[in-house]
């Protein structure tokens, strides 16, 4: 079971990232975000920071829909994030592992490709 903490473990992890304050967790690599904690809105209440949904850049639109529809239990969206390569992942229903790879994945995508290192490789950040 993953959760807030390890999230910031692994992101630490990674060559460049900064680490943006806020309520929850949120980082960028190079300016992009790549993951952060979820603003829950519900229409007639104050947005509510979930730190234990990671929002995660997946890159395009076909990985969104393959992550949605292939583990529906894991990962959502809301109309939100309609258009944009973002998923939302439920912490607690996620290995460390999973995790790693996810945060991996989306570091890679938003970091910078002059960024050389391991971490261009497979995702090799240990739990």
């Amino acid at each position: 079971m993953a959760d807030a903490g390890d999230v910031r473990r692994l992101a630490l992890a990674l060559p460049q990232v900064q680490e943006i304050d806020s309520d929850g967790f949120d980082f960028r690599v190079a300016g992009k975000g790549f993951v952060w904690s979820y603003p829950e809105r519900t229409p007639g209440r104050p947005r509510v920071i979930r730190t234990d949904v990671a929002v995660l850049f997946v890159g395009d639109e076909a990985e969104k829909q393959a992550l949605l529809l292939g583990e529906p239990g894991l990962f959502f969206t809301t109309p939100g994030y309609d258009g944009l390569p973002l998923v939302m992942a439920r912490l607690p229903q996620l290995s460390v592992e999973r995790l790693a790879e996810l945060v991996t994945d989306a570091w890679r995508m938003r970091a910078p490709s002059d960024l050389d290192g391991p971490f261009r490789g497979p995702a090799v950040i240990s739990p």
